[in-house]
């Protein structure tokens, strides 16, 4: 009997190519929840509902109707200036959403998947291994390390997958990760000012969308890095996007964290060891150049490029 997967944050990068990655697997019934109009809807095989996903009594309802096996939560508030500016919000879709999600997935004894990030850590001593001391620098990384701790003090059957700055396509973007913001700036011939001193392991979606299948699939428990397994700049990223994609290499001006001043603090260096995601999700350790490659020809092929 196929099992009944709910999808939170479906109209997001990781929840179209979630919905896209079940709908061709027959063992699963979709249901994906996000606000406004269906951002995948050449997808079919699943059912959509909007729905404001901090107006609690409704996610309750639906959750209800559903009674689902499995909810990946890849909904969140993500932007890290704003998140220090509207904190109220930041908690209401971050942690508040969380403790809704988990009492609802003990009423009806579902796994839960939910989606973390690197920013709960401080910086000081990365890469990090799942077991290290999470410290965030600043509010979006404690909204996400509120959720976990949410989730670890449940109890739930669960899966925390931790990522680094998403990258990736899909049909209907809905906001753009540091790859086609690159590409599209300098195409427009503008100059754009690059961190040169924050380090960071970037995920492609389409590897993080596995990895969360493929969690959901055996399973598994506990907390997991999903990333590429290489540690950059941004600034050299952003080189290695230059170099790929045949841009002009002359408008990507560095700085530093100093001289940029933003209003939420960043960590210096994140980064995974990814060893456990690597044996227990099979994992592919694909370096950030590897997989630009394969975006490439996604673009390519979408006549996006």
């Amino acid at each position: 009997m196929a099992e009944n997967i709910v999808i939170t944050g479906a109209n997001g990068l990781l929840g179209q190519k979630l919905v896209n990655l079940y709908c061709n697997e027959r063992a699963y019934n979709i249901v994906a929840l996000a606000r406004g109009s269906n951002r995948n809807a050449n997808t079919k095989g699943y059912k959509y509902v909007d729905v404001d996903l901090t107006d609690f009594k409704k996610v309750s309802k639906i959750i209800d109707q559903i009674k689902p096996e499995v909810v990946i939560n890849a909904a969140a508030m993500t932007n890290v200036d704003e998140c220090e500016d509207k904190k109220e919000a930041c908690d209401l879709i971050n942690v508040r959403l969380v403790e809704e999600l988990v009492t609802l997935c003990e009423a009806y004894n579902s796994y839960l998947l939910h989606i973390s990030t690197d920013f709960i850590f401080d910086g000081k001593s990365g890469p990090y291994k799942e077991i290290d001391e999470p410290n965030p620098l600043n509010y979006y990384g404690l909204s996400k390390l509120k959720s976990e701790q949410i989730i670890e003090q449940s109890n739930l059957k669960y899966a925390i997958i931790r990522t680094i700055l998403v990258y990736g396509m899909v049909d209907n973007m809905n906001k753009n990760n540091i790859v086609l913001w690159l590409k599209a700036s300098i195409e427009d011939k503008k100059e754009v000012t690059i961190i040169d001193d924050q380090y960071r392991m970037p995920t492609f979606v389409d590897d993080l969308a596995s990895a969360c299948s493929s969690a959901v699939s055996k399973r598994a428990e506990g907390i997991y890095n999903v990333s590429s397994c290489e540690l950059l700049s941004i600034y050299e990223m952003c080189q290695e996007i230059a170099r790929v994609f045949k841009l002009d290499t002359s408008f990507i001006k560095r700085i530093s964290t100093e001289e940029l001043n933003q209003k939420a603090k960043r960590p210096a260096v994140t980064g995974f060891d990814l060893t456990k995601s690597h044996k227990m999700l099979e994992l592919p350790l694909v370096s950030f150049a590897e997989r630009l490659q394969v975006f490439k020809n996604q673009l390519s092929t979408s006549r996006l490029l």
